[in-house]
């Protein structure tokens, strides 16, 4: 395992002094020169960054800091998959060349910051966000080229989220949901910009969407052992990909954290993992079906597919299976409904795997406090958005409840 800690060549300099990251793995130490200068009176030593407070300019600094740990643990990790180690040469080719010699926000345009931002996302694992944020800048181009409205930070207004967002339900043709996605991450984007002095402009924080909250989808128990159930070819591709699919079903793991599992996540027959998208570190109890196909996964029995192929892959399965019955497609665009009837399958996908393990969990009984420790949600309004509780559950309870042994064999 590397290591990577980043200190001031002359600590005592009275002049921008070098910062230095020692890269530290099986017992060597090779020292990389990161190309930042600083005075040290801006270095905080027990954190290994930049000041900050007083000096919004340092958050570049940091950023950079940053990019270059990810890119030197991410080639050793890449250089011992392969049976090799990281020469001190190819570590230092890694670093930048240079500092910046001038502030970053006064040659940057608000699409290098936004790609900056990107990039921050990319470089702390956070690939689905990082991909969503790529898509938010693509449909802010758009906008640009196709109304003439110049997007920059002074010109983030509610009258811009008043045209942008006129923009994204017509030529874009997008849902109300999808829309309040973009605004808010470009408000996070903002926010970001804000603290790093990039922009003083205040207009952003006015501007929102209103989320219309969608019908959540999930399995059954019956639909679940459907799956189970399938007889297919072992190590085929609807084998494997049935295997990522109810391990997400049995332990409420994200594609992203799927895909990370590594033996030292394993302790006994718990899942100690850090997730990818929020960086909460969870423990999953791992029920005898999910410690099957982790141990399978561990040994190489499972392979890992994109998660678009993964989603093509389930919605044969969900065919195979007759995860057929009708469910309605509700969508808002401007505050207006609109509804499409289709099969179950059709719309199942890698998510589907984490809501259902929250509904099931549910309908065995667990507390919902208790889930959300597994899941890593971190509110209670975050939390009811993977819920779905079924028609039949709240029919075979309440019979349970109220002792209507006639309801509840029509709930069975």
């Amino acid at each position: 395992m590397a290591t990577v800690s980043f200190h001031l060549k002359r600590p005592d300099a009275v002049i921008p002094t070098a910062i230095v990251a020692l890269v530290t793995f099986d017992r060597q130490r090779v020292k990389v020169y990161s190309g930042l200068s600083i005075l040290p009176k801006q270095w905080v030593k027990d954190e290994q960054r930049a000041k900050l407070k007083g000096y919004p300019q340092n958050g570049a600094v940091n950023d950079a800091l940053d990019l270059l740990e990810e890119r030197l643990l991410t080639y050793y990790d890449q250089q011992r998959a392969l049976g090799l180690l990281p020469t001190p040469e190819a570590l230092r080719g890694l670093a930048e060349p240079e500092a910046p010699t001038a502030p970053v926000a006064a040659r940057k345009s608000f699409a290098d910051h936004y790609s900056e931002w990107v990039k921050l996302t990319l470089a702390k694992g956070k690939v689905g966000t990082a991909r969503a944020g790529n898509t938010t800048l693509r449909h802010l181009k758009d906008f640009e080229q196709a109304t003439g409205y110049a997007v920059d930070f002074d010109t983030i207004t509610p009258v811009f989220a008043d045209a942008y967002t006129s923009y994204l339900l017509g030529p874009a043709n997008l849902t109300d949901n999808t829309i309040a996605k973009h605004i808010d991450r470009l408000r996070r984007f903002m926010r970001f910009a804000t603290e790093r002095g990039y922009t003083t402009a205040r207009g952003w924080e006015k501007m929102k969407w209103k989320r219309q909250e969608p019908d959540i989808m999930t399995l059954t128990t019956e639909e679940v052992e459907a799956l189970e159930g399938l007889e297919l070819p072992a190590g085929s591709y609807l084998d494997n990909a049935r295997a990522l699919f109810l391990l997400s079903c049995y332990t409420g793991l994200r594609y992203s954290d799927l895909v990370s599992i590594r033996p030292e996540h394993v302790r006994g027959n718990t899942l100690r993992i850090t997730t990818q998208k929020t960086r909460e570190t969870v423990s999953i109890p791992l029920q005898a079906r999910a410690l099957l196909i982790v141990t399978r996964y561990l040994a190489g029995g499972v392979r890992l597919i994109s998660n678009q192929k993964l989603n093509n892959y389930l919605k044969e399965l969900g065919q195979l299976a007759q995860i057929d019955s009708p469910i309605e497609i509700i969508k808002y665009r401007g505050g207006n409904r609109s509804s499409q009837t289709m099969a179950k399958w059709e719309k199942l996908g890698c998510h589907t795997g984490r809501r259902t393990f929250v509904t099931l969990s549910l309908e065995k009984g667990l507390r919902p406090e208790l889930i959300m420790k597994i899941t890593g949600h971190r509110t209670w309004r975050a939390f009811q958005r993977y819920v779905n509780i079924t028609e039949q559950t709240v029919e075979r309870e309440f019979a349970k409840a109220y002792e209507m042994p006639e309801l509840l064999k029509v709930a069975r």
